[in-house]
């Protein structure tokens, strides 16, 4: 499981605005194995995964 940001950094968060975003996913179990994988079939230069089955790019509307 997640756990929120530290209390050192939250006064800072909450200045800038992004708190909310900071708590973004807490209470979720995040799988190690998938985020490495993911990691590992990134491609900064055209933002995308190449998957074995074809390459898939995130936009903003699939957050």
């Amino acid at each position: 499981m997640s756990s929120p940001p530290s209390l050192l950094i939250e006064n800072y968060l909450r200045e800038v605005s992004f708190w909310h975003v900071a708590n973004i996913g807490l209470g979720c179990k995040l799988d190690p194995k998938l985020i490495s994988a993911f990691i590992k079939r990134w491609r900064l230069e055209a933002h995308t995964f190449h998957l074995p089955c074809r390459e898939c790019t995130i936009t903003v509307e699939d957050m």
